[in-house]
């Protein structure tokens, strides 16, 4: 039996509104909150959250408010900006956008590592100075990926990196038997002895307490001096400063970052000015049509709620 039409809060960035809104307000009571104060306005007598904004800290700071929200939906794949100490003891439900930007990030991560091997960076400045500078450059077959994380993001990027006929490895919190695409999985604790190993260590785990600050001197102490990061999770994974130590010192040769400790990036900051760091403005899963796509599957879900039928993507809190 559908249940009442439901009254559902966006909480969105206002300078990014979704398109595709009005699909929802077509089904449901939809109020926008833009900031903390609109959000305290309509939270208290929303069913459900759609948090387009992942970066805002304005749930937390009104979730006294929250006295009849059934599920929050998250149109991302990360949570940690949301998924606070008394969210986590709730009996609300929080689904997100799992397996929805994996694709795009998969293929970022192979660009990127194309890119190293091919010295694309160095075609285009030769190319700026109409400059003729044949050399040689690597391959990727054969060489050896470690891919921090296990989740469906770490499984489309293996399968891509495979594909190109590299040797994949995962690193979970706790080791298994190899599955999939991976030929082993290693615990968390065991990252620094298998470090040395990897041509390419890619970073695509969420940001949890035991990934914070994973990336750290001792990590970058362990990789190889020819070895290059690539992180497509979440910036506060990497402290930024050692890696910095890390590229000064030749401990590795060099890093593509999607996700910074500090977001936007300040223009003063020294990673723009490196020529061995590519950098993107945390788009790496984003694709032209995302923005409508993500609302699609949301409704798609809502249609699931409707009809008291199970959810998908719900997150483990």
């Amino acid at each position: 039996m559908s249940r009442n039409t439901p009254i559902i809060t966006a909480l969105c960035d206002p300078d990014d509104l979704p398109p595709g809104l009005e699909h929802v307000r077509a089904r449901a009571t939809l109020h926008l909150a833009t900031n903390a104060e609109a959000l305290a306005q309509h939270l208290p007598a929303s069913d459900i959250l759609l948090v387009t904004d992942f970066r805002t800290d304005a749930l937390a700071q009104n979730w006294h408010l929250a006295d009849k929200l059934q599920w929050i939906h998250a149109t991302s794949a990360g949570v940690d900006q949301i998924l606070f100490d008394a969210l986590r003891a709730s009996a609300v439900t929080v689904t997100n956008a799992r397996g929805f930007f994996d694709r795009a990030i998969a293929e970022y991560v192979l660009g990127v590592s194309l890119a190293f091997a091919k010295d694309t960076r160095g075609n285009i400045a030769y190319q700026n100075k109409r400059q003729w500078c044949h050399r040689d450059t690597e391959i990727i077959d054969n060489k050896r990926v470690l891919i921090v994380g296990a989740g469906s993001i770490c499984h489309e990027i293996g399968a891509l990196c495979r594909a190109a006929g590299m040797q994949v490895d995962g690193v979970a919190r706790s080791a298994r038997a190899g599955e999939d695409v991976f030929d082993h999985i290693h615990a968390t604790d065991d990252l620094h002895t298998h470090l040395p190993h990897a041509d390419y260590v890619v970073i695509a785990a969420p940001l949890t307490a035991g990934t914070r600050g994973l990336f750290d001197d001792t990590a970058f102490a362990a990789m190889q001096p020819s070895a290059r990061l690539v992180n497509v999770g979440r910036g506060p994974i990497v402290h930024t400063d050692a890696l910095l130590r890390a590229l000064d010192d030749g401990l590795i040769a060099g890093a593509a970052l999607d996700v910074y400790e500090q977001e936007p990036l300040p223009a003063e900051h020294p990673l723009w000015q490196r020529d061995d760091v590519l950098m993107s403005a945390h788009m790496a899963g984003d694709f032209i049509g995302w923005r409508e796509a993500l609302i699609d599957q949301f409704l798609e879900n809502f249609s699931r709620w409707q009809q008291d039928q199970p959810l998908a993507s719900v997150v483990n809190k």
